[in-house]
């Protein structure tokens, strides 16, 4: 457990305001891990719960059946997953996210009004493999990524993002975000954690609504197929 992002143990004396937030097992976090929203001889598409790690979900998917691992979210980022189910699938998948071929669009809430109501944002990311960070710069340090950004609606001192990701790397859309001033509600690595804690926001606000699939081969007939999360922010 932790409070206010910090480890603690037992009868620990809460104050309001505090910020409470429980890890779960890999056995509890599969209990509810997960809702299957299409599924066919090939793939598996799944609309996966924040708090659930996408090692955890998957091992929940393989107990109904062969499934094949093909790309994750955040622990604590909800929304479409897909996985494949046969070995041909797998690695038509693998490609396709390879090569670009997978579009991806989030809703994300973030704090504070954008100076653009649409933008294209662009920087370099580097990871720091030792705390499990990244860092984003425009001195040309590290990989591409291009985040693009389109303001759906504003709530106070708060705007509801729709995010098309170019790049796909990790962290992008959090560390970007918050790079540029806005970070994400509730996200407790690159957040603004005074913020979240004012608005009592224990829970990371970024939802991968959209998944776009342009395949071939054995999942042509998926080709231009979009997966969708009934979830909104």
């Amino acid at each position: 457990m932790r409070v206010n992002g910090k480890k603690v143990g037992e009868n620990v004396l809460l104050l309001p305001g505090d910020e409470v937030a429980f890890y779960l097992t890999p056995a509890e976090e599969a209990l509810r891990a997960y809702t299957i929203l299409y599924e066919d001889e090939n793939v598996l598409v799944v609309d996966k719960e924040s708090g659930v790690s996408s090692e955890a979900l998957f091992r929940a998917l393989e107990e109904r059946g062969e499934c094949r691992f093909i790309h994750r979210l955040d622990r604590n980022t909800e929304g479409v997953m897909i996985f494949a189910k046969t070995k041909e699938a797998e690695e038509e998948l693998l490609s396709a996210f390879r090569e670009r071929k997978v579009g991806k669009k989030y809703l994300a809430l973030v704090f504070g009004r954008m100076e653009k109501r649409h933008a294209m944002l662009e920087g370099f990311l580097e990871k720091d493999e030792r705390s499990a960070r990244v860092t984003i710069n425009t001195a040309g340090r590290g990989e591409k990524i291009v985040t693009e950004y389109e303001v759906l609606e504003e709530r106070g001192e708060m705007s509801l993002l729709l995010v098309t990701l170019h790049t796909g790397k990790t962290h992008q859309i959090r560390a970007h975000l918050a790079h540029v001033g806005h970070p994400v509600v509730g996200d407790e690595k690159y957040g603004d954690h005074a913020k979240n804690r004012a608005h009592h926001a224990a829970r990371q606000r970024l939802l991968a609504k959209e998944l776009t699939l342009e395949t071939g081969g054995p999942l042509a007939y998926l080709k231009g197929k979009t997966f969708r999360s009934p979830k909104n922010l």
